[in-house]
């Protein structure tokens, strides 16, 4: 990958597939002596342009994040449509799901890992950038998700 690698080493957050978000997040503030978050629902399909394996999707998710320093925790519980979310809970049960770095330039990133057979699995929109999923699993054990902030460039 040009040395460059995906542009970022630092994590910024890691995402956690739950099956009762509200559950979930009462036991991590708990456990963490944290507060606990409100969860919030994902832009709708016509917001987020979200596509799963290429295809258009009306994924959607409840999210709720933990702000531990540096990095965030992200438990995600999947609604809707098909996507990576359901995927790995169906597959995998509850777990983590993602480490996520915030790049650049996307698309660069994404072409710099497809010359190493890591795919996109899902992208989408969100308020001011982009989320993507790449298929790191094989390689890495991990899916990787890259964030993209349009407003802060």
């Amino acid at each position: 990958m040009n040395n460059q690698g995906i542009g970022s080493n630092v994590v910024c957050q890691v995402g956690l597939i739950v099956r009762d978000i509200e559950r979930s997040s009462e036991a991590y503030s708990r456990i963490f002596g944290v507060p606990k978050p409100e969860f919030v629902v994902t832009d709708e399909p016509e917001i987020a342009h979200t596509k799963y394996r290429g295809e258009p999707t009306d994924a959607r998710a409840k999210l709720a994040f933990f702000n531990m320093g540096q990095v965030s925790l992200e438990l995600i519980e999947p609604i809707g449509g098909p996507s990576t979310w359901q995927e790995f809970l169906d597959e995998h049960g509850e777990g983590v799901h993602h480490i996520a770095f915030f790049v650049k330039d996307t698309d660069q990133v994404v072409a710099s890992l497809e010359q190493h057979d890591i795919a996109v699995i899902q992208q989408g929109d969100y308020t001011g950038g982009r989320y993507t999923y790449v298929d790191s699993a094989s390689a890495l054990g991990v899916i990787l998700e890259l964030l993209e902030n349009f407003d802060s460039e």
